[in-house]
């Protein structure tokens, strides 16, 4: 199969979105950090009606968690090509798959922070 540029501006816009809810949809449904960063996302979301946060702290909100989904995608990309370029293992290859795990780590511990702003003092 040979790759064919789509030169039109709006068709290939949408070529383009249709791959990336591809993605999304195969992120959320075949990767187990994924499904569980939904579903603290749908909690998330459900505390915040429940303590009625304000439009500024949805935004926060909001901001963690697609930070979160958006580098775990790209760690799980990192995975992907790594396992397919090598799939035994080998110490260079841990090495980088660490490094992009250590990403995640960062944007969690993000999100951990911006919820305990939101809803510490709710709580106090």
């Amino acid at each position: 199969m040979e790759f064919q540029k789509d030169n039109t501006f709006l068709s290939g816009r949408l070529k383009s979105v249709g791959y990336a809810y591809k993605g999304m949809i195969k992120l959320i449904t075949t990767e187990h950090s994924v499904m569980v960063q939904s579903s603290v996302g749908v909690l998330m979301a459900v505390a915040g009606i429940y303590f009625n946060i304000s439009t500024t702290e949805w935004m926060m909100q909001i901001f963690a968690l697609g930070l979160v989904l958006s580098i775990e995608g790209l760690n799980t990309a990192v995975e992907k090509i790594a396992d397919f370029i090598h799939p035994e293992y080998h110490e260079k290859i841990g090495f980088i798959k660490d490094i992009a795990a250590g990403s995640v780590f960062f944007a969690a511990l993000t999100a951990i922070a911006v919820g305990c702003l939101i809803y510490v003092p709710k709580f106090l």
